[in-house]
């Protein structure tokens, strides 16, 4: 009889129509991860009866309940679909211009201004990743990662990601000026409420577990100064389908997502490979960083049903950490003055100038701690922080109405 090998195991998702409803056994996606906890978990119930045996006589099941967690490697678009849910919102396209006037000056950090037009109103923001193409540009500023710093509305001040070097020119004519890959944030208003139906294939056994209603109750994102960057999920679901009723008459032994598109090939990321700003400053002293986003869900039992009818969203909470060697007052001060700062942090997958990236833009927080190790070694500070609702963004302003966005070269 084979016992099933972890390494033989398949996991696949495709986003649900209808909550805690197997969609189409179509167009699966296949996941890659460094694990996948998922599991039904049931309530249980032990009576309470006193007997003269003075034994227990019953124990039932109650409330069905999937949980676990996906762990994984952070990739670009790998997991855009699981990001979106938690942010409430789907990656869309992000600003661009076409047909402009661009002049590039400075040494690093650089200037782009443009002949016309306005940046503000075509909707860029700090901390995008934009790139420069068509035009007869030098070649050693067409097509590079650029992240935005500081926009006015005819000046973007940027640095390259991979700290190579620009060249002063311009006006080039007839340029595009665009955003790189797709971004997603929490929205103020038009929330989506996604849920995803996750499939263990155990290829070796020839068994299928389908996990249905699940939502992203979680994400945790941990950016360490040597290593991969990683990401969990933590998932609560609904109910494993586990009848040919639920199932649309497939049976447990066969996998539920037929020929289901192959994983993706993008680069892992690493922390070591991008750049941190921190209060509008370049910070290269960090030696870690995480980030948790918490959509907070909720589910009650009902009378009559052994699964929830559904799970309920919360507020989205963002919080996070940085340590850093302690090399100055300035962080320690916003902390003691309470000031509120931003965080920008973007991670390529390699140096190449048009490398995959992942950015992350937290426009608004508050520092809750700066306390300070000691020993023989360099003296680090830890900064937990809570991201705040950047009141003052919005459309034709520099920066996004959001507590956290996201973007991701090949979303």
């Amino acid at each position: 009889m084979p016992i099933a090998s972890g390494l033989f195991k398949q996991v696949a998702y495709k986003i649900e129509t209808t909550f805690g409803t197997a969609p189409g056994q179509a167009s699966g996606q296949q996941l890659r991860r460094v694990q996948s906890t998922l599991d039904l978990n049931k309530d249980t119930y032990q009576s309470n009866e006193l007997r003269p045996d003075l034994q227990v006589a019953d124990y039932r099941h109650g409330v069905r309940r999937v949980a676990g967690k996906i762990s994984g490697e952070l990739s670009c678009k790998t997991y855009a679909d699981f990001f979106a849910a938690a942010f409430k919102r789907d990656f869309t396209a992000g600003a661009s211009t076409a047909g402009a006037g661009i002049t590039i000056a400075g040494t690093g950090p650089y200037t782009l201004t443009r002949a016309a037009g306005s940046y503000l109103t075509d909707g860029f923001k700090v901390g995008d990743v934009i790139r420069l193409s068509v035009g007869t540009f030098n070649a050693a500023n067409i097509n590079k990662n650029l992240l935005i710093t500081g926009l006015t509305a005819t000046v973007a001040t940027v640095i390259v990601l991979n700290a190579s070097a620009m060249v002063a020119e311009g006006p080039v004519t007839g340029a595009t000026v665009a955003v790189a890959g797709k971004k997603t944030f929490v929205p103020t208003s038009g929330h989506t409420d996604k849920s995803v139906a996750v499939e263990h294939w155990y290829s070796d056994l020839v068994q299928s577990e389908l996990f249905l209603g699940n939502k992203i109750d979680k994400v945790s994102v941990a950016l360490p100064p040597t290593g991969m960057a990683t990401v969990d999920f933590d998932l609560m679901g609904q109910d494993l389908a586990d009848t040919a009723t639920k199932r649309g008459g497939v049976a447990t032994t066969a996998q539920y997502y037929t020929t289901p598109t192959t994983v993706t090939t993008t680069g892992t990321l690493a922390s070591v490979n991008g750049v941190v700003r921190v209060g509008g400053v370049a910070v290269a002293t960090i030696t870690g960083m995480s980030l948790e986003i918490d959509p907070t869900f909720s589910g009650d039992p009902v009378v009559g049903s052994n699964t929830v009818p559904n799970l309920f969203p919360g507020r989205v909470v963002v919080t996070g950490q940085f340590t850093a060697y302690f090399d100055g007052p300035t962080m320690r001060d916003a902390f003691v003055n309470e000031s509120e700062i931003d965080l920008v942090a973007a991670f390529t997958a390699d140096n190449t100038a048009a490398a995959d990236f992942i950015a992350f833009v937290v426009p608004r927080l508050k520092l809750g701690g700066a306390a300070k190790n000691d020993g023989e070694n360099g003296l680090v500070q830890t900064f937990p922080f809570q991201a705040l609702l950047n009141v003052n963004g919005g459309t034709g302003v520099a920066t996004e109405k959001t507590t956290i966005s996201i973007q991701d070269a090949q979303a």
